[in-house]
């Protein structure tokens, strides 16, 4: 197949060596050529302008910065696109856009597809990692051979072409969210004349990250009431740890959102149960 690839960052120019392995032509362009020129040597044909890198050929990938880099490279090439190609984009991006994309290129009778992943760099080039993907099923099947030999595994999300966009960035936020944890141990552990090494060691022994998908089920099940960890016994624990902090001259950051989250939960009189039932959306 012959493949435009636009985009050749470092996850870019990772799946553009992993698809030449794979045995596909490989036409690429980068906003700068130099990224893009970096990759003739892996056998593509690199161009100075987008219209020109997909010219020929049989689909086009993406993978951008964000929204308007998606559409700011996309929507000009509108008219240069045959209603045969179909654009698979790999970019993180917001889900209420996504959503319009798809849409306005249907409406164009194209194909887009929105396939974000969790992988890094090396994880592209050697085709290991998660892809998700949504939207029509009959899409999914056609597109599924191809983009398990681009990724290993492939999730399908659903018929709504934007709820991969959606679960990418629940990902992401509890990727991000578990680094703003660890920064706020970092912070508390230097309040108290702990090393930042010794801290992270109990992440040795502790893993916390085993028991997201029994926190998740706990707080998904209804009700509540029969509690493990109750909310005010928890609230309290926060207050060791902003006032420990305190004591050190040290600023916590997610801690107080967290012990906000609770607060919320106590003023609706829910302090006997779970804490789990503080993570919910009230009813």
């Amino acid at each position: 197949m012959n493949i435009a690839f636009l985009g050749t960052g470092l996850m870019g120019s990772g799946f553009v060596r992993r698809l030449r392995a794979n045995g596909h032509s490989v036409q690429v362009w980068n906003r700068s050529a130099a990224k893009a020129r970096a990759l003739e040597g892996d056998g593509v044909r690199a161009f100075d302008h987008a219209a020109d890198a997909v010219a020929g050929a049989d689909r086009v990938h993406l993978s951008l910065a964000d929204d308007m880099s998606v559409d700011a490279v996309l929507e000009p090439l509108a008219t240069a696109l045959s209603p045969g190609v179909w654009i698979v984009d790999h970019t993180t991006t917001a889900v209420t856009p996504t959503g319009q994309r798809a849409a306005r290129w249907r409406e164009r009778g194209r194909v887009f597809v929105h396939a974000p992943v969790f992988m890094g760099p090396a994880n592209a080039a050697e085709g290991s990692g998660l892809m998700l993907l949504s939207g029509e099923p009959a899409l999914h099947e056609a597109l599924l051979p191809d983009l398990q030999r681009m990724t290993g595994k492939v999730l399908y999300l659903g018929e709504q072409p934007e709820r991969a966009a959606a679960f990418k960035l629940f990902g992401n936020m509890t990727l991000l969210g578990l680094l703003a944890v660890l920064g706020d141990v970092n912070r508390l552990a230097h309040a108290v004349g702990i090393s930042t090494h010794d801290a992270f060691s109990l992440f040795q022994h502790f893993n916390p990250g085993q028991t997201l998908p029994q926190r998740a089920a706990r707080i998904e099940a209804q009700p509540h009431s029969t509690a493990s960890f109750e909310m005010a016994m928890a609230r309290k624990d926060l207050r060791l740890m902003m006032e420990e902090a305190q004591r050190g001259g040290v600023d916590l950051f997610v801690t107080p959102a967290m012990a906000a989250l609770l607060d919320a939960g106590l003023a609706r009189g829910e302090g006997g149960l779970d804490v789990a039932a503080a993570a919910r959306m009230p009813v």
